[in-house]
């Protein structure tokens, strides 16, 4: 029985027992012995019930007690000493404090070990330092200007291995009648990923030299590595293979699609006219060739059916030539145009991804060179690359002449 039901019960007789007194007293308050029993009885009635009250109490305050959980969850926002209106501020990254990157130009510059909070906090797995963010950005810049593909490509900052999903195939629209079920196409995605293949390039400093504080430390090796970096990186996007490394542009099964076929590096004007509109549409309202030096070379000789040239120098400073009105971007590391290799690239090179994994980071080397008087300061980064639509570029390849015997 419930606790309210046991109170109007208890309530009730009371009441009774109440009534039962005043109808059975004398004139003097007096009950006869039977009467006297009956209302003991009654009292000892409504004692029982006041226990069976307590009893249900001390029950369901046990019960509401052992329902809580162990551990409350925490519903409130923990205390400071910040007013209620105050936003908490941000932490800030170490690397990104100038006294972390003074703390890690004057360990690179010691000989000794230099015990500080900054560098112990940005000590990465290697046991090198991070890279300070302000250096980190003028490395990339310099990146961008030493790498043709830096500049077109686009690249995407990671934290694992990173997937993109593409459309396998396009939907299509189809007429209808008013009233009729819509017709939905089934596409179907592959998916491409961007893992972290490692980088390193190391350069040497004689002990004299990092000695003198007038010899710009932080310049010298963000030229450096910037530069060394750079070359590899360009190398990579055009022609890897995927072996720890990115997949170039120029990769037979991963790359570009080869539209144009030429042999013996005998390019014609209509090869060009073929690559460019080999390419889509939508994808040449950026598009760009891409190619050696010596296939320009080539290429400056080419005549259209009038006798005109098809290369298009440019009349503006750092504006690249043009050919057929689309710029021209060279690098060295593009193939040659010789017998069996791709050798002009022609595309919208937006759609090929380049994942950058973390920081990249310093490490200090000073036992290697020792004998020599000198110091090795290595740089690594992790960085990935992959084109994510084939078809948005178009390659121009050499055909190898094909050998036939004839016997007389």
């Amino acid at each position: 029985m419930k606790v309210n039901e046991l109170i109007q019960k208890r309530k009730e007789a009371f009441e009774n027992a109440k009534k039962f007194a005043m109808e059975h007293q004398d004139e003097n308050g007096v009950l006869s012995a039977e009467d006297k029993a009956t209302y003991e009885n009654m009292e000892s009635e409504i004692a029982k019930i006041t226990e069976a009250i307590d009893r249900e109490r001390r029950a369901e305050a046990m019960e509401k007690e052992l329902s809580h959980p162990m551990n409350a969850p925490i519903v409130e926002t923990p205390q400071n000493n910040a007013p209620l209106d105050e936003k908490p501020a941000k932490p800030k990254k170490v690397t990104a404090l100038a006294e972390y990157k003074e703390e890690v130009l004057k360990a690179l510059r010691s000989r000794k070990p230099i015990v500080s909070n900054y560098l112990q906090e940005g000590i990465d797995t290697s046991g090198g330092y991070l890279v300070p963010e302000e250096m980190d950005r003028e490395i990339v810049k310099r990146l961008e200007e030493e790498n043709v593909f830096r500049r077109l490509a686009r690249t995407i900052t990671t934290s694992g291995e990173y997937k993109i999903n593409i459309a396998a195939d396009k939907p299509t629209a189809a007429w209808i009648e008013e009233g009729e079920a819509l017709v939905f196409s089934d596409p179907t995605f592959n998916q491409i990923k961007l893992d972290a293949h490692k980088l390193s390039v190391a350069v040497k400093v004689t002990e004299e030299l990092l000695a003198d504080n007038a010899f710009d430390l932080e310049g010298y090796l963000i030229e450096e590595f910037a530069r060394a970096l750079a070359n590899a990186e360009e190398d990579a996007f055009l022609n890897g293979v995927g072996d720890n490394k990115p997949h170039g542009i120029f990769h037979e099964t991963d790359g570009g699609m080869v539209a144009v076929e030429c042999a013996n590096a005998q390019i014609k004007f209509d090869d060009i006219f073929n690559l460019v509109y080999s390419l889509k549409r939508p994808y040449r309202k950026k598009a760009r060739f891409i190619m050696n030096d010596q296939t320009v070379a080539i290429l400056r000789k080419v005549k259209d059916n009038n006798g005109a040239y098809i290369w298009q120098p440019s009349v503006q400073a750092s504006e690249p030539d043009k050919i057929l009105g689309y710029p021209v971007e060279t690098s060295a590391y593009c193939p040659l145009a010789e017998a069996g290799n791709p050798c002009i690239a022609f595309g919208d090179y937006s759609y090929y991804k380049i994942g950058e994994r973390g920081t990249r980071s310093f490490q200090e080397l000073k036992e290697l060179y020792a004998g020599n008087g000198m110091i090795a300061f290595v740089a690594k980064e992790r960085v990935d690359g992959k084109l994510a639509l084939r078809e948005a570029v178009q390659i121009l390849k050499i055909r190898a002449a094909s050998n036939t015997n004839t016997t007389p």
